[in-house]
C-alpha cells in the first residue's frame, strides 16, 4: 500500500476584482479543508463559487504560492518552482453541445461536453416524457475533469428527442432538443422555404444565440448558413440562399433556397444554439423533374402543327382562286 500524505492547502477567492492587483478587494471568502492524498497520484482540491465576471483566485499552501489566476487566464509568474506544471484549474461547466450525424444505414443524436466536474447527470427523453437509456456512452478523465460523449440511435424515427446534462455543484442544466420536420416535395426550378423557429422557453429574447444552416450528408455537414443574434452578423455560402430580414426581426429563421436543382435534394439541418440550449431541427426535401413529354411522342405532334399550319396559310388562297375563276366565266358567257 501506498503512503498516504496530507497537505494543508489554503483557498483564496475573490469574485470582483474593483482595480489593479495589488488594489483593495469588494470581498474576500477563505476556506481551509484538509484533502488526503496517495503519493505519486493525482488529487483533486476542492472548490465550488458562483461564476461571474473579473474572477480572481489564489490558492496557497501556507505562504508559499502555488497557483493564481486572474484576467481570465493563469498567472503563474511567481508560482513556486515545486509546483511548475503540476497543476491544473478546469472550468466545472463548459458548455455541451448537442450533434446530428448520419453515416449510410444510421442516424445519431450526439450530446457532448468538453470539460465538467464533478460527473454529471444525464436524461435524455423521448416527445419531451419518457425516459431512454443512451446507446452508447463514453467518458475520459477517472478524477476529472470529465469529457462526455453520450450517443443515441434514432434511426428512421419521427419523435422528439431530448439530452439534459446537468451539473448538480453548480446547479446547471443545459438542454439540447432535436425534432424532425414533415418532407417537402418540391418540382425541379421551384423555390422552398426550409422552416427554422425558435421556441421563447429556450431562447428568452434577451439571450444571446447562433442560427447555423447545415446540409447533412452521410458523415459530413456543408455549412450553408450562419447568424448571430448579438451582432446582427450574417454570412450565406451560396447565392442561391437567402434569409428575409422581416423574419429575422421577428426570430424566424426560415432559409429559402431558389431555382431548385435535382442535387438540392437530401436533408437539411438548422442549429440554434446558446450558452444554456440547442434546438436542432431537421427537414429533408425531395427535388423532382419537372414534367417532359416522351421524346417518341415529340416528333409526331410537331408533324401534325406544321402540317396544320401549312394547310390553314394554304385553304383561304384556294378559295380566292375559285372565286375569281368563277367570275371570269359569267362575264364572258354567251347570250
Amino acid at each position: 500500500m501506498k503512503a498516504q500524505a496530507v497537505l494543508a492547502f489554503f483557498f483564496t477567492l475573490i469574485p470582483s476584482l474593483c482595480g489593479p492587483q495589488d488594489a483593495s478587494f469588494s470581498h474576500v471568502s477563505m476556506n481551509e479543508q484538509i484533502v488526503t492524498g496517495r503519493l505519486g497520484e493525482d488529487v483533486i482540491l476542492p472548490c465550488s463559487f458562483e461564476s461571474g465576471p473579473n474572477v480572481v483566485i489564489h490558492w496557497k499552501n501556507q505562504d508559499t504560492n502555488v497557483y493564481s489566476y486572474y484576467r481570465d487566464s493563469d498567472q503563474l509568474e511567481k508560482q513556486d518552482p515545486r509546483y511548475v506544471n503540476r497543476i491544473s484549474l478546469f472550468h466545472a461547466f463548459v458548455t455541451p453541445v448537442m450533434k446530428y450525424e448520419k453515416n449510410t444505414t444510421n442516424s445519431f443524436l450526439i450530446c457532448n461536453v468538453l470539460s465538467v466536474f464533478p460527473y454529471p447527470i444525464i436524461t435524455w427523453k423521448v416527445d419531451n416524457n419518457t425516459s431512454i437509456s443512451e446507446n452508447n456512452g463514453k467518458e475520459v478523465g477517472s478524477l476529472g475533469p470529465f469529457h462526455i460523449n453520450s450517443r443515441v440511435n434514432i434511426t428512421g424515427s419521427n419523435s422528439s428527442y431530448q439530452c439534459e446534462i446537468e451539473n448538480p455543484l453548480l446547479k446547471q442544466t443545459w438542454t439540447g432538443r432535436w425534432t424532425r420536420k414533415d418532407v417537402l416535395h418540391k418540382m425541379q426550378s421551384e423555390n422552398v422555404l426550409l422552416s427554422c423557429k425558435p421556441e421563447n422557453s429556450f431562447f428568452p429574447p434577451n439571450q444571446d444565440f447562433t442560427v447555423t444552416w447545415y446540409r447533412v450528408e452521410s458523415g459530413s455537414a456543408l455549412l450553408l448558413a450562419y447568424f448571430k443574434n448579438s451582432s446582427q452578423e450574417t454570412l450565406i455560402n451560396q447565392p442561391r440562399l437567402s434569409w428575409k430580414e422581416e423574419l429575422i426581426n421577428s426570430r424566424d429563421f426560415s432559409l429559402t433556397v431558389k431555382d431548385l436543382h435535382l442535387s438540392d435534394s437530401g436533408e437539411y439541418l438548422c442549429d440554434i444554439s446558446s450558452n444554456e440550449s440547442t434546438l436542432l431541427t431537421s427537414q429533408t426535401l425531395h427535388v423532382e423533374a419537372s414534367p417532359r413529354v416522351p421524346a417518341g411522342i415529340i416528333v409526331p405532334v410537331l408533324v401534325a402543327v406544321v402540317s396544320a399550319v401549312l394547310l390553314l396559310s394554304v385553304a383561304p388562297r384556294a378559295v380566292r382562286s375559285r372565286r375569281c375563276i368563277g367570275f371570269h366565266r359569267e362575264r364572258h358567257a354567251p347570250y
